[in-house]
C-alpha cells in the first residue's frame, strides 16, 4: 500500500506541474492576469507536492530497513547480538528521515513563507499597475483550456484526498490539498473570465486580488504555524502535523469538512473538544449549503465530455441531435450541463460480437479443455433443422409404417463479428439495433440450414458456409440500413444434439465398420485373385523348365555316349583306365589320402571309409621358431 501512496504522490507532482506549465502558457496567451497568479499557486504546490513525496520516500525506506532488521534478530542469537542496537548509527533510514524533519521542513516551511509573502507583495504593486479593464485575448479559447485542466485537477484531487483521509496518509494530503486547490482557483479564473465577457470588464483583476489575498493569508498561516510549532509540547511516539500542510489550503479544498478541520485543529492546538460546542453543532447544520456548491460543482463538471480513442459519441439537447455537432470524435468536448445535454457513446472502431445457437457458460468453457458430442458444450443449445439428401430418404417407422421426412436436427454455434460504420443509422434508426441485427443473422441462418445437406454442412461445405453466410447477413443489414458491416461468420461448433450425441457415434461408427470390412473384403479378393493366378503361373514355368531340363538332359546324354564310343574305340584299355581315375577321384575328393612313396613295389590301393577326424585337430600350424 506504501507504494500506491508514493505513485499517488508522484502522479500529484506530475500532474501539479504539467497543469501549471500548461495554465501559464494559457495565461500568457490570454492575457488573463487571475490566470498568471493561479499559475503561481500551482507552482508553490509543486514545491509543496515534492518535499511531500520526498518524505514518503524516507519513511518508505524506514520501514524497509525496520523490517530488515526484525528478520536479521529472528536469525539467531549471534546474529541478535551483532544488530541488537538502538543507536543512531545502525538506523541510517531513521536518522536520514529525522534529520530531515529536524531541519529540513522548517527550513523548507521559512522558505515557502518568504515566497509566499514576497510573491503577495509583487503581485499587489503588480495588479495596481494594469490598466482598469484590460483585454483578454480568445477568452473562449481560455475558458475551455482552464475548464478541461480544473476538471482533470478537480477529480485526481478528489480521488487522492478522499485516498488520503481514508487511510490516514499524512504525507499524501498536502500534495492531494494543492491539486484540489488548483482546480478551485482554475475554476475561479474561468468564473472571471465567463464574467469579462458578461460584461464585467474588471471581473478579472478583481478574481486576481482575491487570490493575491489568498497568498497573503498562506504567508500568514505559516508564520503562525512556525511559533505555534516552537511552543508546540513533543510527546514521545505523537508525531505532530506536518507544517508545511497548510490549514487554508485544506480549508479552501474541502468546503465539506471545515468544520471537522477546525475541530481538529483546535483539539490540537487548545487540548478540548471543540466538536461538542454549542457553535460547532450549530455550523454543521448548515453543511447543506455546502452540500449544494458541491453538486453545482458536480453539475459544472459535467459541461466536459471526454469521447476514448475507438469511440464516437452523439451529442443530444433535450434528446435532439445538435445541429452541426451530431457526431463527436474522440478527445475532449464541451457541452451543456447535464440534463440539457447528453452524450452517447459507441465503439465504432472495436470489433464486437454476438452468437447464434448458444448461450454461453464461461466456467464450463474455462475449466474443460476438450467437449464431446455427449457433452453439453455451453450453458444452452438450440437446435436448427436441417435437411439430408439421402438416396433412400428418410427412415420408415416399424410400429406405424409412416415414412420420417429427409431432415436432421444439429447443434450450431455460430460467432458473428461486427463492425459500427454509422453511428447514426445504428443509434437513431432502430430502438435496439444490436438485437436487431442479431434477430436478422439468426433468421438468415434458419434459412441457410433448411436447404443444406446434414452432411455436407458437417464435412465439405462448413468451409464455405460461413462466407455465405456472412454475405447474406450483410445484405439485410443493408436493405434495413442498420449502418453496420458484417466482418466475420463463422461455425464454431457443429455436431448433433447432446441428447442423440451417442446414438449418432453409433450409428455413424457402424457405417464406419460396415465400409471397413466391405474395404478388408474387396482387399482378401484381390489379394486371394492375385496369389491365385501368381501361383499358376509358377506351376505352369516350373513345369516348362522341368520339361526343358529333361530334354536337354536326355540330348546331353546322348551325345556323350555318342563321344564315348568314340573313345572307347581308339583305346579301350586308356579309356577304362580314365574312367576309373576321374571315378575315383570325383568319389573321393573329400577323403583324406596319403601317398608312401615306396621302391619296388606294386601299386596298392587302400580305401579308409571311417569317419574322417576333425582337420583342426590334425593340421595344427606349428608356430616358427623364436630366433634371439
Amino acid at each position: 500500500m506504501e507504494r500506491n501512496h508514493q505513485k499517488n504522490g508522484l502522479t500529484n507532482l506530475l500532474l501539479l506541474f504539467a497543469t501549471g506549465i500548461a495554465a501559464f502558457t494559457v495565461a500568457l496567451y490570454t492575457k488573463s492576469v487571475s490566470g498568471q497568479i493561479a499559475a503561481g499557486f500551482l507552482g508553490l504546490g509543486v514545491l509543496v507536492a515534492l518535499i511531500s513525496w520526498f518524505q514518503m520516500r524516507l519513511e518508505e525506506r524506514e520501514r524497509i530497513e525496520k523490517l530488515e532488521f526484525d528478520e536479521l534478530a529472528k536469525g539467531g542469537a549471534s546474529s541478535s547480538t551483532l544488530f541488537n542496537t538502538q543507536d543512531a548509527e545502525g538506523f541510517p533510514a531513521r536518522r536520514s528521515r529525522e534529520q530531515f524533519e529536524k531541519f529540513f521542513v522548517p527550513g523548507f516551511t521559512v522558505l515557502l513563507l518568504l515566497v509566499q509573502g514576497f510573491g503577495a507583495w509583487w503581485f499587489w504593486r503588480w495588479i495596481g499597475k494594469l490598466p482598469a479593464a484590460p483585454t483578454l485575448n480568445q477568452p473562449l479559447v481560455g475558458m475551455a483550456i482552464f475548464g478541461m485542466l480544473a476538471l482533470v485537477l478537480f477529480l485526481l484531487g478528489q480521488f487522492s484526498t478522499g485516498l488520503a483521509r481514508l487511510e490516514k496518509h499524512r504525507l499524501l494530503q498536502p500534495g492531494a490539498s494543492q491539486v484540489l486547490l488548483g482546480a478551485y482557483l482554475l475554476a475561479l479564473v474561468v468564473a472571471a473570465i465567463a464574467a469579462v465577457q458578461s460584461g464585467f470588464d474588471k471581473a478579472d483583476l478583481i478574481g486576481a486580488r482575491v487570490l493575491v489575498i489568498l497568498l497573503g493569508l498562506l504567508a500568514i498561516e505559516n508564520l503562525l504555524t512556525l511559533l505555534l510549532e516552537i511552543y508546540r509540547p513533543r510527546i514521545k511516539g505523537k508525531v505532530g502535523r506536518l507544517l508545511y500542510d497548510s490549514r487554508v489550503v485544506g480549508l479552501v479544498s474541502h468546503p465539506e469538512g471545515i468544520f471537522t478541520t477546525v475541530a481538529h485543529t483546535l483539539d490540537y492546538q487548545f487540548g478540548f473538544k471543540v466538536s461538542d460546542t454549542w457553535f460547532y453543532q450549530f455550523m454543521k447544520r448548515s453543511m447543506a449549503w455546502l452540500v449544494f456548491c458541491y453538486l453545482l460543482i458536480l453539475a459544472a463538471s459535467t459541461s466536459l465530455v471526454y469521447v476514448q480513442p475507438g469511440e464516437e459519441a452523439l451529442l443530444e439537447r433535450f434528446g435532439q441531435p445538435v445541429a452541426g455537432r451530431e457526431v463527436l470524435g474522440p478527445g475532449f468536448h464541451a457541452k451543456m450541463p447535464w440534463p440539457i445535454d447528453a452524450a452517447l457513446r459507441f465503439r465504432t472502431q472495436e470489433i464486437q460480437s454476438f452468437d447464434i445457437g448458444i448461450e454461453r457458460d464461461l466456467e464450463k468453457e474455462r475449466d474443460e479443455a476438450a467437449i464431446l458430442w455427449t457433452v453439453s458444450h455451453y450453458k444452452q443449445e438450440f437446435n436448427l433443422l436441417v435437411a439430408s439428401r439421402e438416396p433412400n430418404g428418410g427412415s420408415t417407422n416399424s410400429v406405424t409404417g409412416k415414412k420420417a421426412p429427409p431432415v436432421n436436427l444439429l447443434s450450431v454455434s455460430i460467432p458473428v463479428q461486427y463492425q459500427i460504420q454509422d453511428v447514426r443509422a445504428w443509434a437513431y434508426n432502430y430502438n435496439n439495433a444490436g438485437e436487431l441485427l442479431k434477430q436478422l443473422a439468426t433468421r438468415e441462418v434458419v434459412r441457410y440450414f433448411v436447404g443444406i445437406d446434414v452432411n455436407e454442412i458437417m464435412s465439405t461445405a462448413r468451409f464455405t458456409a460461413g462466407d455465405q453466410l456472412r454475405q447474406r447477413i450483410q445484405a439485410q443489414a443493408d436493405e434495413l440500413k442498420l449502418g453496420v458491416q458484417v466482418l466475420f461468420v463463422g461455425l464454431q461448433d457443429v455436431h448433433p444434439p447432446v441428447a442423440v450425441g451417442g446414438a449418432y457415434e453409433k450409428s455413424v461408427g457402424a457405417k464406419q465398420t460396415r465400409e471397413a470390412n466391405i474395404l478388408k473384403a474387396r482387399a482378401y479378393a484381390i489379394r486371394t485373385n492375385a496369389l491365385a493366378i501368381a501361383e499358376s503361373t509358377r506351376r505352369k514355368l516350373t513345369a516348362s523348365a522341368a520339361s526343358t531340363n529333361k530334354i536337354a538332359a536326355a540330348l546331353a546324354t546322348e551325345s556323350l555316349f555318342t563321344n564315348q564310343m568314340a573313345a572307347f574305340k581308339a583305346s579301350p584299355e586308356v579309356y577304362a583306365q580314365r574312367s576309373y581315375l576321374q571315378t575315383l577321384a570325383k568319389n573321393s575328393s573329400d577323403a583324406r589320402k596319403f601317398v608312401v612313396a615306396v621302391s619296388n613295389a606294386n601299386e596298392v590301393i587302400m580305401l579308409n571309409m571311417e569317419d574322417k577326424i576333425r582337420d583342426d585337430l590334425l593340421n595344427i600350424t606349428v608356430p616358427p621358431p623364436k630366433t634371439k
